[in-house]
């Protein structure tokens, strides 16, 4: 169990404090968690010459070697490597700890037994979504499904949610981190919560009757997929009176995206709604949130939990960790995970801005804070318009973009070769359906001058759209996740 100081109090340390019973919980977790029952790190530590002895500070984690998605994925020679990263105790060694022997003598064996079962057997598991690589599974105890509420919880208490209030939890029904980590949300604070899949499960009508029955005050949904229902809500003329806040998670949330749900919010009757955009991934088995903001505030960044994890900031090229306020990859830690476990990993997630220890300008809380956009490095591709030479584009920026044109609703970027010959240039294709009454001619004018301006790259060709095409064409209700960049070239993109 994590330091019981940082777990009752993680949103009222100050720095330093925190830093400290870091490095102490990390000792502690390194040596009587992970080195006796890792096979990846008590390998890797036995390479290096390293103990747990050799880390007393969370700065002493620079001593250890990164963790990729790459180490995770099955070869070959290793089919089952995953397993490698689960924490796999054996009963006897367990059974000659002294505080086992102890807790055996005041409760009884047959308790202890059962809870060391508990803490160390995997029940639970959750994937990644195997859209760059191979799917990797998660192993979850029950000691991890315990911190899943906890964490989840915060997202709620953050969010101001009353136990008298209702929650529909609209994430796509998956072995996904997203879903079962709001579904917990609500078990955890005692709220009433109904998941309804997302559109695999009940599709847009069946989401929207659930919402015109519950008469919830929080929606928790991909932002992309939730424009969907409730810019069908307001073709049919339908009222959601009483919303009043909105967390997003599973995609990036720009501004646009913010300004464009509110405002439908504010046609179905509910103006004054707020909204939350959540960060997480499957590999921390947690996820962090903002404040309820207004659409056109500032995020405070997404508020982090000192007592579960450590995140570092590194330079992405020399792996260096950079100063409180710097951009830069973010690397994930556990201090208090059973099942899959994976130490200093690097995400391939770039924070804009870094780590913060302010007090949030918002809720007042202390804790470390990422503050800015975050990117995906796999996002970044090299796509090739001239004969010469190819041009790098960053597809987070792209779509944030897009997504921030006045006028413009749901779309589409569709990747594809002139003539469909896999020799010859690359092309991008819009397909963009209108927000409102705005003339297709002066949002295509628009969006040629943003996307020259800030890319220096012309779409090839724009296309117009029904609401209706777009959803279609997006896979709405079908894909786990709304499509909203497709490549149909039929040659790998050559690497930056």
């Amino acid at each position: 169990m994590s330091n019981p100081r940082l777990t009752h109090q993680w949103h009222r340390l100050d720095r330093e404090t925190v830093l400290g019973l870091q490095g102490r919980e990390l000792h502690r977790y390194l040596r009587d968690c992970v080195l006796p029952f890792s096979a990846h790190y008590q390998r890797m530590f036995r390479e290096r010459g390293l103990s747990a002895d050799d880390f007393r500070s969370v700065a002493d984690l620079q001593k250890l070697p990164f963790t990729s998605k790459e180490d995770l994925l099955p070869t070959a020679e290793n089919p089952r490597r995953t397993l490698e990263f689960v924490l796999a105790p054996e009963a006897k060694v367990l059974a000659r700890r002294p505080s086992v022997i102890l807790r055996a003598l005041v409760r009884g064996r047959a308790r202890v037994r059962d809870a060391l079962d508990r803490e160390w057997r995997p029940v639970f598991m959750t994937s990644t979504t195997g859209r760059s690589s191979e799917p990797v599974p998660f192993l979850y105890t029950q000691h991890d499904i315990r911190n899943l509420g906890l964490g989840s919880g915060r997202i709620v208490e953050i969010g101001g949610v009353r136990s008298d209030e209702r929650m529909l939890n609209m994430f796509p029904f998956a072995p996904h981190l997203a879903f079962w980590y709001m579904y917990y949300s609500g078990l955890d604070r005692n709220v009433f919560s109904l998941a309804t899949g997302g559109g695999k499960v009940m599709g847009t009508e069946g989401n929207l009757r659930a919402i015109l029955k519950l008469k919830p005050q929080i929606l928790v949904a991909m932002p992309t997929f939730l424009y969907h229902v409730l810019q069908q809500a307001v073709e049919q003329k339908l009222r959601f009176e009483g919303l009043r806040l909105l967390v997003l998670g599973g995609e990036k949330v720009s501004e646009g995206t913010r300004s464009k749900l509110a405002a439908l919010c504010a046609q179905l009757g509910s103006p004054e709604v707020r909204l939350m955009a959540t960060y997480g991934f499957t590999e921390a088995k947690l996820a962090w949130t903002e404040c309820p903001l207004a659409p056109g505030l500032p995020s405070p960044g997404y508020h982090l939990y000192p007592d579960q994890g450590i995140i570092e900031v590194i330079d992405p090229e020399t792996g260096n960790v950079v100063p409180d306020g710097q951009g830069g990859e973010i690397v994930w830690t556990p201090l208090d995970q059973r099942g899959t476990v994976v130490l200093r990993y690097r995400t391939g997630d770039h924070t804009e801005h870094g780590l913060t220890w302010q007090p949030c300008p918002c809720c007042g809380r202390r804790m470390p804070r990422l503050v800015g956009n975050i990117s995906r490095v796999s996002d970044v591709r090299s796509l090739r318009f001239q004969k010469v030479k190819g041009t790098i584009v960053d597809f987070n920026e792209l779509e944030r973009a897009l997504d921030n044109i006045p006028g413009l609703g749901a779309w589409q970027i569709e990747l594809r070769k002139a003539h469909d010959d896999p020799l010859d240039l690359d092309e991008i294709n819009l397909h963009v359906a209108r927000a409102g009454d705005t003339p297709e001619a002066g949002l295509e004018v628009a969006m040629r001058a943003a996307l020259h301006a800030q890319f220096e790259i012309t779409p090839n060709k724009i296309l117009f759209h029904s609401a209706e095409e777009l959803r279609v064409l997006q896979k709405v209700g079908i894909a786990l996740k709304e499509q909203k960049v497709v490549d149909h070239r039929e040659t790998p993109e050559p690497r930056p």
